[in-house]
């Protein structure tokens, strides 16, 4: 990985991310005149960003991974045509994060590329009129609910030797235990984090013990709770170093009840505070297992429950000589 770029929110940088992003939002409309536009413009720019860090051209790249929440991933492919370089887009909800590094990870490793960038973002504002409800209605949330986090996060993975690698990852599959309930979106995700988790142990030979984090997006503070518990009835004790992108990016989580959610939430997240502590070297071996929910306002209006995935990426620091 060369670099890595975030942008968030008015609300988020009064958290844990606030001195580690790169651009903090005073105003959440980010000069647009829209919060669809603002969402765009803030993926764009974390996309510019993260180049510009890398010390590459926009020749340089091969391909943007990226998708978002909204209807036909608009953010992303809007933001695409800002750069004169190949777009993928995906949709993997809240597990975006994770699915763009992994792909980008398996193109560049397979010699079919050189330089990917994995993107992806969310808005509160935006999230809440395509799921939920007008913003002037002012509806009650929930307590089981989440905070859709305003911000946006990028980085450039590259066949050239960085100071972070991604060293292995697995694929997430779909995980539906049938939850119904749209504003528990922590509940429904838990499962799929814990089913990933599980197989990348398996399969890597590794435990959690091997890791000085395992971060999870976005689970919420109960989706974390019923992450953990999950584990330890399959005998897998990840409570010592367990850490999820939801619960922990606001510094108050009374007003944003279990968290935050959304794409932006581990995107931020891992492009701000994650990153930088992996760079100075404080954590040496992370897993991070992003976390979405594929539902949409029709299954929900039809009464369909919540299929879910999660995506794990395990990522090292390079180690010198």
């Amino acid at each position: 990985m060369r670099s890595y770029a975030a942008i968030c929110g008015s609300k988020e940088k009064e958290g844990v991310v606030g001195s580690y992003a790169d651009i903090t939002l005073s105003d959440d409309m980010y000069g647009e005149s829209t919060y669809e536009k603002a969402e765009c413009k803030m993926l764009s720019n974390a996309i510019r960003l993260s180049v510009k860090k890398s010390g590459l051209e926009e020749a340089d790249i091969d391909a943007l991974f990226s998708g978002d929440l909204l209807n036909q991933i608009i953010s992303a492919s809007f933001a695409a045509r800002d750069f004169d370089f190949p777009f993928l887009g995906l949709y993997s909800a809240c597990s975006t994060m994770s699915e763009s590094m992994l792909l980008s990870a398996a193109l560049i490793s397979g010699g079919f590329a050189e330089n990917c960038v994995a993107a992806t973002g969310s808005h509160f504002a935006t999230a809440e009129r395509q799921y939920r409800y007008p913003l002037e209605l002012g509806c009650t949330r929930p307590p089981q609910s989440q905070w859709t986090v305003t911000g946006a996060g990028a980085c450039v993975i590259s066949s050239q030797e960085g100071d972070i690698e991604i060293a292995n990852a697995t694929l997430g599959k779909v995980c539906d235990w049938g939850i119904t309930d749209v504003n528990n979106m922590g509940a429904a995700m838990a499962p799929a984090a814990a089913d990933t988790l599980l197989r990348h142990f398996s399969d890597t030979g590794t435990t959690p013990a091997d890791y000085d984090v395992i971060i999870t997006g976005d689970l919420g503070a109960l989706g974390s709770r019923i992450l953990k518990d999950l584990m330890w009835e399959r005998g897998c004790d990840i409570s010592s170093n367990h850490v999820d992108c939801g619960e922990i990016i606001y510094k108050v989580i009374e007003d944003e009840f279990q968290g935050g959610s959304g794409a932006g939430c581990s995107a931020v997240v891992m492009n701000s505070l994650i990153f930088t502590k992996m760079h100075a070297g404080l954590y040496k071996r992370v897993l991070f297992a992003a976390t979405g929910a594929l539902l949409s306002t029709v299954s929900s209006g039809q009464g369909e429950s919540i299929p879910c995935i999660s995506h794990a990426v395990e990522l090292e620091v390079r180690r010198e000589g």
